[in-house]
């Protein structure tokens, strides 16, 4: 096994944390913040957009089981890219699309993935791509949130449908 780690943000972390979840090879999907000055944020301190930290999910994957491209792929379908701090109707910096990398190789990796995308969208993709900053997990009712409320109302309208966009484009990458 080739453990190796991405973190991105594209929205409300439930949303990402759903989908990778269920991305085969993917080992752990983290809920949390990262990209803001503040140590040890909390939701409420985040939510106020005064931390400029970012929800992203920290995700642990095998890259003998998948690439990065190939969870890069999926974060460009199941996200809007285009819409600078904003998803739908969840808005301000925390919401902002993000990817943070480790090293130079993986930004390659990220630069040619935006590249390629670019093409299935009208407007620029505005992800910010940055070097990997402190990340600090979130509150544990945020952990695996979907699985555990998947019948409450922001489930079932806004993760859900990212999620079966996920499985209907990818069902090779089903887990």
């Amino acid at each position: 096994m080739k453990k190796e780690r991405i973190v991105l943000g594209g929205g409300c972390f439930w949303c990402i944390e759903a989908v990778y979840t269920n991305v085969k090879g993917v080992i752990s999907a983290v809920s949390g913040y990262a990209g803001g000055a503040r140590a040890n944020p909390s939701y409420e301190n985040v939510c106020t957009g005064a931390t400029g930290h970012a929800e992203i999910v920290d995700i642990t994957y095998d890259a003998d089981e998948v690439s990065l491209s190939s969870l890069l792929d999926i974060f460009f379908t199941v996200h809007n890219p285009t819409t600078l701090n904003a998803q739908g109707a969840d808005k301000g910096t925390q919401y902002r699309s993000v990817i943070y990398y480790a090293n130079e190789e993986e930004k390659e990796i990220i630069d040619a993935s935006i590249k390629k995308h670019q093409s299935e969208f009208v407007d620029k993709i505005v992800t910010e791509v940055s070097p990997l900053p402190e990340v600090y997990p979130a509150e544990g009712y945020h952990q695996n949130y979907y699985n555990q409320n998947s019948s409450q109302g922001y489930c079932q309208v806004v993760i859900a449908p990212k999620l079966q966009k996920f499985m209907t484009k990818f069902p090779d990458k089903l887990a």
